[in-house]
């Protein structure tokens, strides 16, 4: 009887400790966690315009460099540094003195040479009847008409020779080349000039419109042509391409340029291409040598997707991949392929469509099929272009 009794309690007590040890791992084992909260953007596509900054300089669309086309003192300088200068306008005298008395002496030449003529014309045409009466010989009448052509030939040099002197003489008022924006002089009156020297005078430099040259990369170029192709880059209502500009203060300037052409080489060492783009510049804020930002549109894209840079990561391979939220709530891997960044946006070329959820924030530790609890986002928006 005591040991059935035992062999009970013993039981009892095994199960009494079974329950026991169950009911502390039930009270130790912690709750399942929640899927984890994530934001996401529902994909919404919208014309997306992008532009390419290229750094570039403005350049002189004209510069002429004045110099002396005589040799003589400067007596005056006709202009003020700085100003506006006109073609033709007269920016320097030279002493006239000596060029005046050589145009003196031609034009002396010159008169003499004219009677001379006419004498040796009017002998010829005496000689003539005279020489067919056989009154003189044949000879004499040579030697006059012949005379008569020398003299022809003698006013024909001295004329020559008045026009070089005129030359010379108006040379002494040295002019402007080009209409402009002239610089400092790099000489006082009483400095002695030559025509050979190399120093020149002064520079004029027209400043509007202005230049801006820009090295292109060949790529980008080939995707300028795809876009006209396309009509994803239209031409404005000159049929020129558009061109805006960054300031070195990163403001924009005012006013609209315009592309004027691309050089038909690539530099082999660079693999870019100049391109050239025109600006008015009516109040000559731009200066040649200033460092700019060309900025070129890429063109639009009506149907455009983009995402949020952040949403955006690459795979061991290098692929663009996004987390999308799919069927049940779970987290999808989606390969992308990505072109231009426009706002802090990447501008998405293919992988994704209208409808899609793709995951923005709560990544990280983020991996491909857990479960998660997803919370919509505002989709982001592209600031209309205004380029």
């Amino acid at each position: 009887m005591y040991r059935r009794n035992s062999r009970h309690l013993s039981v009892f007590s095994c199960a009494a400790v079974l329950i026991f040890i169950s009911g502390c791992d039930k009270k130790s084992a912690p709750p399942a966690a929640p899927p984890a909260q994530v934001g996401f953007i529902t994909i919404i596509p919208q014309p997306v315009s992008w532009t390419t900054q290229l750094p570039g300089r403005t350049t002189a669309e004209m510069t002429a460099d004045v110099r002396p086309q005589v040799s003589g003192l400067i007596l005056r300088r006709l202009f003020t540094e700085g100003d506006e200068v006109t073609a033709g306008q007269q920016l320097y005298q030279i002493d006239p003195l000596t060029y005046q008395a050589s145009y003196d002496t031609a034009l002396a030449t010159l008169a003499y040479d004219q009677a001379a003529l006419t004498t040796a014309r009017i002998k010829a045409a005496r000689y003539k009847p005279l020489a067919a009466a056989q009154a003189i010989s044949k000879q004499d009448y040579d030697d006059a008409v012949a005379g008569a052509g020398e003299a022809v030939a003698n006013v024909a040099s001295a004329r020559a020779s008045v026009e070089q002197a005129q030359i010379n003489l108006n040379y002494t008022r040295v002019r402007a080349p080009i209409s402009g924006h002239i610089g400092a002089s790099s000489v006082t009156p009483g400095a002695l000039v030559t025509a050979s020297q190399t120093t020149v005078l002064a520079t004029v430099t027209q400043l509007d419109p202005i230049y801006v040259d820009v090295e292109e990369p060949s790529t980008l170029r080939l995707q300028l042509q795809e876009g006209f192709t396309d009509g994803d880059i239209k031409k404005d209502s000159n049929g020129d391409i558009p061109v805006r500009l960054q300031l070195e203060d990163g403001s924009m300037y005012q006013l609209s340029g315009a592309l004027q052409f691309t050089e038909v080489t690539v530099d082999e060492s660079t693999g870019t291409v100049l391109l050239r783009a025109t600006f008015p510049n009516p109040d000559h804020f731009l200066l040649p040598g200033m460092y700019v930002r060309a900025v070129l549109s890429q063109g639009v894209r009506q149907n455009g997707i983009v995402v949020p840079q952040q949403a955006v990561s690459h795979n061991s391979h290098g692929d663009a991949t996004v987390l999308l939220v799919g069927a049940g709530n779970k987290a999808v891997l989606q390969i992308i392929q990505t072109g231009a960044v426009v706002d802090n946006q990447w501008v998405v070329t293919s992988g994704l469509k209208a409808g899609d959820r793709v995951i923005t924030d709560g990544l990280t530790g983020l991996d491909p099929g857990v479960t998660v609890t997803p919370v919509a986002e505002a989709a982001p928006s592209i600031t209309p272009s205004n380029e």
